[in-house]
């Protein structure tokens, strides 16, 4: 009967909407695995069986002198590091909820909301994943020196940023052709175990081989990722205004195509899926 009236300033509504990303991205977090130590752990594991593999690789098959002079374990994980970021992030996208998905029955919740959770849950884990693994390297084995270290940070966010880019689109695809979707998005994070350039770099590879690979935004992140990593590597056949101009055009398309989806939602769908 009585009742404070609360004037809903545009300050109000962002500390709400804010709140709302906090909590669906611990939700996210939690998905995983309940412990979240242990979710954070078979994360790392991911990126230690690869690097493993990898440096086994190039040992056997004396690929060694075609990396970067320098430290070759941060070679590695320089490369690895983004692939898996920008590999999770679209994963991420690709399983957020949609329009017909239980949650958006709750008031406060919708997809916009879903989708931030999403990605920040995957740049989460994959940040203290790296950090950790960095940080036990460099405790561990040997001290881990990065030329330009805001520079390689920022390739690292323009990978997870370039992810959910690309995610977004198979994600307003996923309503409409769900096979597909699913199909499409698997092909392409393992076309990126080549494509993505984390085993080489682009100053190493002829023009002919090239072509192959520069249409990838994960492909100019890595190479320009380690221009700032190491001091004696200056990446001449790679750009950052690529990824970032594809990424921004790819989120474009990839929220017309979502709102075009949400707007024709049937509960149908989630029985299809």
């Amino acid at each position: 009967m009585f009742r404070t009236a609360e004037r809903n300033t545009h300050f109000r509504s962002a500390i709400g909407l804010a709140d709302l990303i906090y909590v669906g991205t611990v939700r996210h977090i939690r998905k995983s695995h309940r412990n979240a130590i242990v979710g954070l752990a078979m994360n790392m594991m991911t990126t230690v069986i690869m690097v493993a593999a990898f440096y086994l690789m190039f040992s056997i098959l004396g690929l060694r002198g075609s990396a970067i002079r320098g430290d070759f374990i941060l070679y590695l994980l320089s490369g690895i590091f983004l692939f898996l970021t920008h590999t999770k992030a679209v994963g991420a996208i690709m399983g957020s909820e949609g329009p017909t998905s239980a949650m958006m029955k709750h008031a406060p919740m919708n997809t916009a909301i879903a989708i931030a959770s999403s990605a920040l849950s995957a740049l989460y884990i994959q940040t203290l994943s790296a950090a950790l693994i960095l940080f036990m390297v460099h405790v561990a084995w040997h001290p881990v020196v990065i030329d330009q270290p805001i520079g390689t940070i920022g390739m690292f966010l323009l990978s997870w940023f370039s992810g959910v880019a690309v995610g977004m689109v198979f994600l307003a695809i996923k309503p409409w052709f769900p096979g597909f979707a699913s199909i499409a998005s698997t092909v392409y994070s393992r076309a990126n175990m080549v494509a993505s350039g984390k085993m080489f770099v682009a100053n190493s590879m002829p023009s002919a081989m090239l072509a192959f690979f520069d249409w990838n935004p994960l492909f100019h992140c890595i190479d320009q990722a380690r221009g700032f990593t190491f001091i004696n590597y200056n990446p001449h056949f790679s750009s950052i205004s690529y990824p970032l101009i594809v990424s921004v055009t790819l989120i474009m398309i990839g929220l017309m195509g979502e709102f075009k989806a949400r707007k024709h939602a049937s509960i149908s769908w989630s029985a299809a899926r």
